[in-house]
């Protein structure tokens, strides 16, 4: 009897001994497929990343490649110190939950209740909504680049509300009627955590979150003076491969500010399952997802994004500023995470991401179910005219792309332009076409009111309606018609002047930090300034008298002329 048990026992032995040879062997190769992955960053005079891989509460492995300081050839190493960026609103959120637990504020407070100084714009704006970036409030580093200011222009919180957003007349939208990223919400928010608790953002979080978690080699950086041992430098791309060193004064927290390192980075990740830090209660409130005001639930939780990967949940969040780019992602059901933090500009984080989380969870994806079949499109033959009473301009309302249609009658089709991509549609009747080339299930649909109205256009994809095309007149001013937008012109909210100015034949804006490019005409007294629009309006004598900084579809900053 001893002896079968002696023989079960080394059985077992022998068998966990196997087990254990066989987890070797898969960590070995998978960690050899990462090095291979990430072998190009590992080069002499290169940036490149540091990489932490977590799975069951351990780091199983962990790397740097390519080099902190090209100047000095220091190498990365997990103990090299990064800047976040926007990783760092997930512990200004965490901390403003720290506070509501313990009954110091209300997710509900108007947060003029906290910065009274902050202007009234008829609406509630809560600690909720910035949270969830909901607010309606716009970007500071938006305003900041457009009123021509260096990025480290400001260094507390106090000078951006006074010297920029109290000078904003209007909110981008009424709180909680959409989601927009807002890197003034989580200044705010830190600045809230900081006149409630009374010490500084840094310190707070120091006491509060990084010490207990034994986050040593971690800090809210809000002195740009300061030194940080083991910081990689920061680089952008330069011309012929080579690099250019990004050398940052921003200290301003909240919207970002901290660094750390992967090592470091791998605590706070075991914090939401082990809940070292705050307890469960405050772990599920950051985890929760906001909403907006017609109840729908949006991507986005407390400085947390919500996905899917490949049929898996994910939970994380990227950051960058200058050179730095960084991502910290979590696959909560498997207990696993990828942590990667680079100092290149161009570095792909999503790629690096998605391919390192192949190689360990190959296994556990969930199948991608198979398209529906849907019937096959019969591709039809129309007349010239049919064609031909389509061409023209075309503008999407929201993003203000312009759509160029032309007719190429001898193939029966319609050639579109679309921000420098040249798309090829062939009619499946009359008013509808098909995109072939690049080939895609998106069907375009023209209507009109009448037989003499122009048409518009909506795109669907299986059905769903994609987005919508207006007809435009493109505009095509001379020179001559260039000289009535020249001038200087003032805006109250930038407390900036834009000069413009002819040259060559082409109409350019200066101010300090203006692109040296000019602008380009869309529609009569429209132009086009890369991501941006100056809308022009005139007086009842038809001059000029100023004219409206538009940005996306939803910021519009006025101008006025100054005489």
């Amino acid at each position: 009897m001893k002896r079968k048990n002696q023989r079960g026992i080394i059985g077992l032995f022998l068998l966990a001994a196997l087990f254990f040879s066989f987890s070797m062997l898969f960590a070995d190769d998978a960690s050899d497929q990462v090095d291979k992955l990430l072998a190009p960053w590992n080069t002499p005079g290169s940036p490149g990343c540091a990489l932490a891989i977590i799975k069951d509460g351990k780091i199983i492995y962990k790397n740097g490649y390519g080099e902190a300081n090209i100047e000095l050839g220091v190498p990365i190493t997990p103990k090299t110190v990064f800047y976040l960026g926007s990783i760092s609103k997930q512990f200004v959120a965490f901390s403003a939950a720290l506070l509501e637990s313990q009954g110091k504020l209300n997710f509900d407070d108007d947060i003029r209740q906290y910065i009274p100084e902050f202007p009234d714009y008829g609406h509630l704006i809560t600690i909720r909504h910035l949270i969830h970036h909901t607010s309606g409030i716009r970007g500071y580093l938006m305003l900041m680049e457009l009123a021509g200011m260096d990025i480290g222009y400001f260094h507390q919180a106090e000078e951006v509300i006074k010297g920029l957003l109290t000078r904003q007349k209007t909110l981008n939208f009424k709180p909680g009627e959409k989601f927009q990223y807002s890197n003034s919400g989580y200044m705010l928010l830190a600045e809230i955590v900081s006149r409630v608790s009374g010490m500084s953002f840094r310190e707070f979080a120091h006491k509060h979150i990084l010490k207990p978690l034994g986050m040593k080699n971690s800090r809210f950086h809000d002195d740009y003076t300061e030194l940080i041992k083991n910081r990689a430098s920061s680089y952008l791309p330069g011309k012929k491969n080579k690099y250019i060193n990004f050398i940052s004064t921003f200290d301003l927290v909240g919207s970002g500010g901290l660094y750390t390192t992967v090592e470091d980075l791998f605590l706070w990740d075991q914090n939401f399952y082990h809940y070292q830090v705050g307890g469960k209660a405050v772990i599920d409130t950051v985890l929760t997802r906001g909403k907006l005001n017609n109840n729908e639930e949006i991507p986005y939780a407390f400085g947390l994004g919500h996905g899917e990967y490949k049929g898996l949940k994910i939970v994380g969040h990227s950051g960058g500023l200058g050179g730095y780019r960084t991502m910290l992602l979590r696959f909560p059901a498997q207990k696993f995470s990828v942590i990667c933090l680079s100092n290149f500009a161009a570095f792909d984080l999503l790629s690096t991401y998605s391919q390192v989380a192949d190689i360990y969870l190959k296994d556990q994806f969930k199948p991608i179910p198979k398209k529906r079949k849907t019937k096959k499109i019969r591709l039809k033959k129309i007349s010239p005219k049919h064609l031909e009473n389509k061409t023209g301009a075309y503008r999407n309302p929201r993003n203000k792309r312009i759509l160029k249609l032309s007719a190429d009658v001898k193939n029966n089709q319609l050639k579109g332009k679309l921000k420098g991509t040249v798309l090829t549609m062939a009619p499946i009747s009359k008013t509808q076409f098909k995109i072939i080339k690049p080939p895609t299930d998106t069907i375009v649909k023209f209507t009109r009111k009448d037989k003499t109205s122009p048409f518009t256009i909506q795109t669907f994809i299986e059905g769903r309606l994609q987005d919508m095309y207006e007809p435009i007149a493109l505009a095509s001013p001379s020179p001559g018609d260039l000289q009535e937008y020249k001038g200087e012109f003032f805006s109250e909210e930038l407390n900036v002047t834009y000069k413009f100015v002819i040259r060559e034949g082409k109409l350019y804006v200066k101010y300090r930090t203006a692109p040296d490019s000019p602008l380009k005409p869309t529609i009569k007294d429209e132009f086009e300034l890369s991501w941006k629009w100056c809308q022009f309006s005139r007086d009842n004598e038809g001059k000029i008298k100023g004219f409206i900084l538009v940005v996306g579809d939803i910021m519009r900053i006025p101008f006025e002329k100054l005489k």
